[in-house]
């Protein structure tokens, strides 16, 4: 149970980070960093959330 939640949690916060990296890329100035650190963000979420669902399949919890 918790492992979904878990999964849940980080994708929402992959659609959170998606969202405002367009927020970032429509209203900053064209040096600002913030789009590159959503991307960061964004990324580092995708591979934990791969690493999750990895760990599921592997141990049983998610069928």
């Amino acid at each position: 149970m918790w492992l979904k939640l878990l999964i849940a949690l980080v994708f929402i916060g992959i659609v959170v980070s998606l969202a405002a990296g367009a927020g970032f890329l429509l209203h900053d100035e064209s040096t600002s960093r913030r789009l590159l650190t959503s991307l960061k963000w964004r990324i580092a979420l995708a591979c934990v959330l791969m690493a999750l669902l990895l760990f599921g399949f592997l141990s049983g919890e998610l069928g």
